[in-house]
């Protein structure tokens, strides 16, 4: 056992008085050590339910011969940190989770690790580090949210709240029920109840092998999600008796498939980043073209919020990921997972139980998957939008620039109704090296949604968007501002066609033009002037690349 190194030996015996100055029985140290990385937080609500669900992984590791050992895990709400300058640590908090995992199993010297997450970046930034480690690993993610409830109305944390500022900004909805959207939304433990990044990469973490079956969407609040976590417990030792390892599950067929499901759920675009950062640890090649051609070829079967009208909890009583899977069968490719069945044996299992909440192929919502890759002079090396959550009649526009160089001066424009239609707002130098940190552009798109413009006004940006985004923004611009793109010299007024079926993304004005401005360009001082922010500014790569860390 990899543990040995620091329990076995005559040189070792101050390393186990120190073990059992943490109150260990002599019989744990003859038990493989396993290390729960736990990411419990009072601040986030789909991170307060750890507690119990700690406590039954243990007795699931303590049940099947194991000995368990809790350590944590920062995390971040990106729903708080959200429309201010707390976003710019939100992505970096990944590759600092990734140290982490990375830092304290190596140290110890654990012969497997438990990683209890929920979401955004943690998920990833947990995923990528124990791929560094490649010890047997099981991920638990701790369940969504149940939809809140207002006058029989169902609600959802993106639509009632991020939304509704711009609806009571416009007189839509009164005071009154302004404070009861704030109260009600979001009702209990779990992660945001739509199709956004923590559930989406909770989806993912599951199509991907390496959480249980039903995992993903089981809610937080109930019992099944705690016998989860208790068999995850016990299912560690196994994979530590088989010497089954993340790198053996994480391979480019998992990815792919993990792309396939992405695409049918309308996932958020922000796997994009995750999914190319996970595939660099896991020392896979993929592309941004592979997200865009398995997305032509997949198409979009469950329409969960922003999108749609469905929540997480619809689509884990029609079957979860497995029913999912079984409707994908012909697309995906067959590979192990840390449940001992393979993938193709889960999806053969399945049950699908509502033919709405999870469509045949044949009747999906959209031909196309969740999520395309766009090219032109703007963004030659790509970028991303959530084509599933952007109406048909608009997959084609044409309009001019108002151009914006931080996400807060776009915010005040757009609720000050400086924003007109055909607009195209642009906000620049929020990249993942220009932000620093690539800021989620959630708190303007939403607006510009809950004011009613979303069929009128596109957005783009070298930043990123929350999976709530919905309308024509366009996001993960590559080269980013802060790199010399184009997009540091687009000017008020200039003409920008979108056009997502020819996966096109032009600005409209001569070559010699452009030559001219980006001659001329003086970038704004940089934003970061210390800490970590400043290091991670000179370290990080292109959103095209995942915006990992350069090594």
């Amino acid at each position: 056992m990899l543990s040995d190194k620091i329990k076995k030996g005559l040189e070792r015996m101050p390393n186990r008085a120190l073990l059992y100055g943490t109150g260990l029985h002599q019989s744990h140290m003859n038990r493989p050590f396993i290390a729960i990385a736990t990411s419990f937080t009072d601040f986030i609500p789909g991170h307060i339910n750890m507690r119990t669900l700690e406590r039954y992984i243990e007795r699931g590791v303590e049940n099947a011969g194991g000995t368990p050992f809790l350590f944590g895990v920062p995390g971040i709400c990106d729903g708080i940190a959200m429309g201010h300058l707390g976003m710019k640590h939100s992505l970096p908090s990944r590759e600092l989770i990734a140290d982490i995992i990375e830092s304290v199993a190596s140290a110890h010297s654990v012969d497997g690790i438990v990683l209890l997450t929920n979401c955004d970046k943690i998920t990833p930034g947990m995923i990528m580090g124990a791929l560094r480690l490649n010890i047997p690993t099981v991920v638990v993610t701790a369940g969504p949210m149940l939809s809140g409830r207002y006058r029989q109305k169902r609600l959802s944390l993106v639509r009632d709240t991020f939304e509704a500022v711009g609806r009571f900004k416009t007189g839509d909805i009164s005071e009154t029920e302004r404070k009861e959207l704030e109260i009600e939304a979001c009702p209990s433990c779990g992660s945001c109840q739509g199709m956004y990044t923590a559930n989406t990469m909770a989806c993912l973490t599951e199509s991907l092998g390496l959480s249980l079956p039903f995992c993903a969407t089981t809610p937080a609040v109930l019992n099944k999600k705690i016998r989860i976590a208790y068999e995850s417990g016990q299912k560690i030792l196994s994979l530590i008796k088989d010497n089954i390892k993340p790198r053996d599950i994480v391979n480019k067929k998992s990815l792919f498939n993990a792309i396939t499901v992405d695409m049918a759920l309308g996932g958020s675009t922000n796997t994009v980043l995750h999914l190319m950062a996970i595939a660099d640890e896991a020392k896979v090649e993929i592309s941004l073209d592979d997200f865009d051609r398995i997305s032509r070829h997949t198409p979009h079967i469950c329409n969960i919020r922003p999108g749609g009208e469905h929540f997480m909890e619809d689509l884990h009583f029609a079957g979860g990921i497995p029913a999912v899977l079984k409707r994908l069968t012909s697309l995906m490719q067959n590979n192990q997972t840390i449940s001992g069945t393979d993938i193709k044996d889960i999806a053969k299992n399945a049950s699908v139980y509502d033919d709405d909440v999870i469509r045949p192929i044949n009747k999906a919502y959209h031909k196309e998957g969740g999520i395309a890759v766009l090219y032109g002079n703007i963004a030659p090396e790509g970028c991303v939008i959530k084509q599933s959550a952007v109406d048909a009649d608009i997959h084609y526009f044409k309009g001019k620039a108002k151009v914006f160089d931080s996400e807060e001066e776009a915010m005040s424009a757009i609720l000050s109704k400086k924003i007109s239609k055909n607009n195209v707002v642009v906000i620049r130098y929020e990249g993942p090296s220009g932000g620093p940190g690539m800021r989620e552009m959630l708190s303007p798109t939403s607006a510009i949604v809950g004011m009613g413009l979303h069929k009128h006004v596109a957005l783009i940006t070298d930043g990123r968007f929350s999976g709530g985004t919905r309308g024509p923004c366009i996001g993960h611009i590559s080269p980013e501002a802060a790199a010399g793109g184009l997009l540091a010299a687009v000017k008020d007024g200039d003409q920008i066609v979108i056009d997502i079926k020819k996966r096109k993304i032009e600005l409209l004005i001569p070559q010699a033009q452009i030559k001219n401005r980006l001659s001329r360009l003086k970038h704004p001082p940089s934003k970061a002037k210390s800490g970590y922010l400043k290091r991670y500014s000179k370290l990080v790569t292109s959103a095209s690349t995942g915006a990992v860390f350069k090594t």
